[in-house]
């Protein structure tokens, strides 16, 4: 392959990214996609339809994850959740932080750029103050504290970190086909639970779940097949384009709102190339913005007073601590790498949950207090 096709490739990677963020703003608008709305709505409502909707998207994504590492379309030992480390002290630290921050910042990474799309000015400051936080534990002061404490306690698991890797090795089976029997059944199993629920078969719901499950499984795709090249022509070596890991990634949205602000103030300097993660993060917003605005719901949305810029300032800052440090939110831990089926995802999942459910009982408890 010669420089000027990889070139091209890098940019239909780009442009297959940017499509299919687009479609999941605009499906996340349109339904009112949300994990910590979904927390939100079972704690104080008792109503589990926004959790079903997740369920369902997390269903398919593990089908469709399966269906690729079983037919060989891509490797699941190159996805950037693969591991032979069980960082569990990180998973659950940096979860329980971003789930708190979420219900503070009235929303997760994705849900804000849904937001910020549909004219939330309260949605840019906490990307803002989240890219700047997530930076920072990436390379920067709190980077060096991560490294030194939470990173250094992990569990060597030598057969991998996903429970596939785990299964594999321990019933001699090959690992294509046990990752597909677990997907599959854990998958269908969560699909079935989302289906069965009172109510829950409407045009919405069933968008926000198959759609936005499809678009994790098409983003593996995109990365793991349509990006990869064997031999680079200048590194001879295995690429995947446009990948900031250099890895098989899908959806996430807290490191790469970093990359983004780090691309856009080094934006003359010619190092600083378009990532997968970057204009995912912008094709979220777009599609969101036309949602809204073909929808007559775009409307302009301030804070209400310095407790609630407060609020949210803490709420970002937490999350992109805690984004980086569990290396993934409810998009990037939740459905891309749940559906891999490793234990750190489930770990982080758990925490974040947890975290959010802390923020919510806070709240209760700051309401209560008031009357």
């Amino acid at each position: 392959m010669q420089s000027a096709d990889i070139s091209a490739l890098y940019t239909l990677v780009l442009w297959a990214t940017f499509s299919a963020a687009l479609l999941f703003g605009a499906i996340a608008q349109r339904t009112h996609f949300c994990t910590m709305g979904a927390v939100s709505d079972i704690v104080n409502m008792q109503d589990w339809t926004r959790m079903r909707q997740w369920g369902l998207a997390a269903g398919v994504a593990m089908v469709g994850f399966g269906l690729l590492v079983f037919f060989g379309t891509i490797d699941p030992g190159k996805v950037i959740y693969a591991s032979k480390r069980l960082v569990w002290l990180s998973a659950a630290l940096g979860g329980l932080m971003f789930g708190l921050g979420m219900v503070l910042s009235s929303g997760c990474g994705s849900k804000t750029l849904v937001r910020l799309g549909g004219g939330s000015l309260k949605a840019m400051v906490v990307l803002l103050v989240m890219g700047l936080a997530a930076f920072a534990t990436l390379k920067g002061l709190t980077a060096v504290l991560r490294v030194a404490t939470v990173d250094s306690v992990v569990l060597a698991m030598p057969s991998g970190s996903s429970l596939p890797d785990w299964l594999s090795a321990t019933w001699g089976l090959p690992l294509p086909l046990t990752g597909l029997v677990l997907g599959a059944s854990t998958g269908v199993i969560l699909i079935l639970w989302a289906l069965s629920g009172r109510g829950f078969l409407q045009a919405d719901n069933l968008l926000a779940g198959l759609g936005l499950g499809l678009i994790v499984t098409a983003m593996w795709w995109v990365t793991g097949s349509l990006g990869f090249v064997a031999e680079h022509p200048e590194t001879l070596q295995e690429t995947f384009l446009a990948t900031n890991s250099g890895r098989i990634e899908a959806l996430s949205f807290v490191a790469p709102v970093a990359h983004t602000l780090d691309w856009l103030l080094f934006f003359s300097d010619k190092n600083k190339q378009l990532s997968v993660g970057v204009v995912a993060v912008l094709g979220v917003v777009l599609g969101s913005c036309l949602c809204a605005l073909a929808m007559k719901n775009f409307r302009w949305e301030g804070f209400a007073g310095t407790e609630d810029l407060a609020n949210h300032l803490l709420g970002a800052l937490l999350m992109g601590v805690g984004g980086v440090t569990a290396m993934g939110c409810t998009i990037g831990q939740g459905l891309s790498g749940l559906s891999t089926l490793n234990l750190n995802s489930f770990v982080a999942l758990a925490a974040i949950m947890a975290g959010a459910v802390a923020g919510l009982r806070y709240q209760v408890w700051r309401l209560d207090r008031q009357t």
